[in-house]
């Protein structure tokens, strides 16, 4: 997998209007694993994609009304079939962490790039997206050198009390001992 230009090449790139900058002088140097399903617990649609391109059809399903005023979007989106997604440049600051804390550091937006697999806190990931997880994960350690196993957190890690996902079904051995 190669990176260039804070991009993967190859790879399907939607690019979402919910990022902004980072900081100045903001080394990255943590990744956070997410999960999300659109609705919760159901896959295989474009809902995930539409939310964080604020295109989603909010008549689609009740849930949708309590994320409406939501604007949010992670740097990849890894699908139940391994299809990967991009949806903001690894340099930018992508609106995934919410309110967050990582070694006493403050707004893990500013310094992290967030992966959210397509899945729930409480169900099962295939296979697929482990490997393309690894893939991805391995690149983004080769680009940005301050990425080391343990700054990868899930977002229940940032955000404690707050989130549970990845969630309890998250392979983290199967996942760490192969990047």
């Amino acid at each position: 997998m190669i990176i260039n230009n804070h991009l993967i090449a190859d790879i399907k790139f939607l690019e979402s209007p919910n990022f902004n900058t980072r900081p100045k002088d903001v080394s990255i140097n943590l990744l956070v694993i997410h999960s999300i399903s659109l609705p919760p617990k159901v896959y295989g649609n474009n809902h995930i994609e539409n939310f964080f391109l604020n295109k989603l059809d909010h008549s689609l399903d009740p849930f949708y009304e309590e994320i409406r005023e939501l604007k949010v979007s992670a740097h990849l989106l890894i699908k139940r079939d391994g299809e990967i997604i991009q949806f903001v440049p690894f340099n930018m600051r992508a609106w995934h962490a919410g309110e967050s804390s990582f070694q006493g550091k403050d707004n893990c937006n500013d310094y992290s790039i967030g992966i959210e697999l397509e899945g729930s806190d409480d169900d099962d990931f295939e296979e697929i997206q482990y490997d393309k997880l690894c893939e991805v994960t391995i690149a983004l350690q080769d680009e940005y050198k301050n990425i080391t196993k343990e700054n990868i957190k899930g977002h229940s890690d940032v955000a404690p009390g707050r989130k549970k996902d990845p969630g309890l079904f998250f392979k983290w051995d199967r996942y760490l001992d192969n990047v």
